[in-house]
């Protein structure tokens, strides 16, 4: 067994401010179809479980129930316009990159364990300077399950080498701290990301309002102290 932790990210409203990319992008898709723009206060309720999932929210918000075709046909449109604009607006939290640093400096291994497809995920971080500092990036599409299922974190984890003994979700919804349960390891909810529900309500075993606060909450809640994690 390692000793080494392994800390997993999830990406959108947890390592980085996708929201405005996302939004433009199914802005495109509900102006494609006459229908009004959603706005940055509806986030919460929009983002979380994947684009498919969004689109749904969002057109039922507006009064339409998509058949599944419609569903699929809107998707692509989405994904080919995401694609194009997929780090126009969108960019790291404050002191994402300082966590990241002091992290691995102090042995840890990093994950990101998101329900954005894998080849957009790795496009963004690569494009915002951060997938290097990760030792794997699992999406809603690299297993056959997705968060909230256990496996996604778990599989990530195990991927990168690491231990769920030694595991910890960085997340920002009930998506995030369902999925932590599931797999039975600790969970910190950051205070400024994407839910309709309060943070403080989300039941994680800490909560932060920036990310320079993750590293010392990692190392409290495994009990370890920094480099002897090594």
């Amino acid at each position: 067994m390692t000793t080494r932790p392994t800390v997993a990210f999830d990406l959108d409203g947890t390592l980085v401010d996708t929201a405005p990319d996302l939004i433009g992008a199914l802005n495109y898709v509900m102006g494609k179809a006459s229908l009004a723009p959603v706005t940055m206060q509806d986030v919460g309720m929009l983002v979380g479980r994947g684009a498919k999932v969004m689109i749904e929210r969002a057109f039922t918000m507006r009064g339409v129930s998509l058949p599944g075709s419609e569903i699929d046909r809107n998707l692509d449109a989405f994904l080919e316009f995401y694609d194009k604009h997929i780090a126009d607006h969108s960019k790291p939290f404050p002191g994402a990159k300082e966590a990241l640093d002091a992290l691995t400096a102090e042995g840890a291994r990093l994950v990101v364990c998101t329900n954005k497809p894998e080849a957009y995920s790795v496009k963004l971080l690569n494009l915002l300077g951060l997938a290097s500092r990760f030792d794997f990036i699992a999406g809603a599409d690299t297993f056959s399950m997705k968060k909230p299922h256990p496996g996604h974190l778990i599989k990530a984890v195990e991927t990168a080498g690491g231990d769920m003994e030694r595991a910890i979700l960085i997340g920002d919804s009930n998506v995030d701290v369902a999925t932590a349960r599931a797999a039975g390891c600790p969970v910190i909810a950051v205070s400024f990301g994407y839910t309709d529900i309060s943070p403080a309500q989300l039941n994680a075993d800490r909560v932060v309002d920036h990310l320079k606060d993750v590293p010392p909450a990692v190392f409290s809640l495994l009990k370890l102290n920094g480099t002897a994690a090594r």
